[in-house]
């Protein structure tokens, strides 16, 4: 009972930690596209994202990062034959370096908090699709376990990473129409 209790609570963390990621580049890029208005657009846009940004990360992103790896670490002390497994290791090293990207978004919120855009609204939107390529991988390693090898997982991250670059291509190039 315990073990599933501690799956669920790194699932709920797992879940509230991903939508606050893809939220929190989301409004980096409204952000940023917020710093090209006039004045005085631009400084309530500015300073509106600011406060958005800085809640989401403190009040969701990070303590869902946390809730997570209390239930992922507990599930590991429950069972600990896990940490013998390769897709484990993989899945953790997948895991350190989402918390690097999370934690990383400090430096994003305080530049544009400062009025700089650290890159432009079309880099973030190539940037939101870094946790998804993350997510896919962890749960495909979670689910399928030892079912697929390394290469297998490799090779199907790069076939999503096309999909995903080609519909970047394709929603860019609409973008463009419309302007």
């Amino acid at each position: 009972m315990i073990l599933l209790i501690s799956k669920a609570i790194h699932f709920i963390g797992f879940v509230a930690w991903f939508a606050g990621l893809f939220y929190l580049v989301r409004l980096y890029i409204y952000h940023v596209e917020a710093l090209g208005k006039e004045q005085p657009d631009r400084s309530i846009l500015s300073t509106q994202f600011s406060i958005m940004e800085k809640r989401l990360f403190t009040i969701i992103v990070r303590p869902a990062m946390i809730i997570t790896f209390i239930g992922g670490i507990a599930m590991l002390i429950i069972n600990p034959v896990y940490l013998e497994q390769g897709w484990m290791h993989f899945k953790l090293l997948l895991v350190i370096v989402l918390a690097g990207f999370s934690e990383r978004s400090q430096r994003y919120i305080k530049k544009l908090e400062q009025g700089i855009a650290p890159m432009s609204s079309s880099r973030f939107r190539m940037i939101n699709e870094f946790p998804t390529l993350l997510l896919v991988a962890i749960v495909l390693l979670a689910v399928l376990k030892n079912q697929m090898t390394l290469i297998e997982l490799l090779l199907t991250m790069v076939v999503f990473t096309l999909v995903l670059g080609i519909f970047f291509y394709l929603y860019s190039k609409a973008r463009q129409k419309k302007v």
